[in-house]
């Protein structure tokens, strides 16, 4: 059974930002940009990890992630246009950093596709979810019903669980695989906020922003890295 969400914790009321804010509103457009971009990566990596699984019931569930995962990017891109943004000018910035950490982390069968889904797109959910708090509603609203593909993912624990079972051996390769997992996602989330100024005043709170400072920042990947430990045990892998 996945272990429970956290839930994010909202902002005072006081506190809510609004998109008139200039800064705040560059920041929401950087956000809606790397999450439509990932959405659409996760998509083209599912639709291609299905090639790779080993019955059909197996295949058809993949396709059926990569088929959710694609209609978020749709939603995600159809909020960037009432934003008067263009959607590939919004996504183009993060292209290189996610297809760089997706180039580094190519699984190489379908067990290792299946921890790099439920590890690697759960820390950058973390990520994403601790972003949320200091969002407006209607964007806060918009990022977390983007995140919720895992919930629908039960079947990957299973199988890596299965395979385990039946093949001990399996659990050291894929423990270091999810190491290796753990490291490349929280340094590409630290670039990706560190080389886009709006997506750093977002973070860490600036002008009309809330953000939630460089303490703040520590403190979350440390969570974050909790829940990776709790993932690595869901799928019976030593962190």
């Amino acid at each position: 059974m996945d272990a429970p969400e956290a839930e994010p914790q909202e902002a005072a009321p006081q506190d809510v930002p609004s998109l008139d804010d200039p800064d705040y509103r560059a920041g929401v457009v950087d956000l809606l940009g790397t999450l439509a971009y990932g959405e659409l990566s996760a998509f083209l990596r599912l639709a291609a990890d299905a090639e790779l699984a080993p019955t059909l019931q197996a295949k058809g569930r993949v396709a059926a992630l990569a088929a959710i995962e694609f209609h978020h990017h749709r939603q995600l891109v159809e909020r960037l246009v009432e934003l008067g943004q263009d959607p590939e000018t919004a996504m183009a910035p993060f292209v290189a950093a996610l297809d760089d950490f997706h180039t580094r982390t190519s699984p190489s069968d379908w067990l290792e596709g299946l921890v790099k889904y439920h590890v690697g797109d759960g820390i950058a959910g973390d990520f994403y979810r601790e972003i949320s708090t200091y969002l407006d509603p209607e964007t806060r609203e918009l990022v977390l019903s983007s995140l919720d593909t895992q919930k629908h993912a039960a079947f990957v624990v299973q199988e890596v669980r299965t395979a385990i079972a039946e093949d001990p051996k399996l659990g050291s390769r894929l423990a270091l695989w999810g190491r290796r997992l753990v490291g490349e996602a929280l340094s590409q989330g630290q670039r990706v906020a560190a080389d886009r100024e709006a997506f750093s005043v977002l973070l860490v709170g600036a002008g009309g922003t809330t953000g939630m400072g460089l303490v703040g920042i520590v403190e979350m990947f440390g969570r974050i890295t909790e829940r990776h430990t709790q993932r690595m045990a869901e799928l019976g892998l030593s962190s």
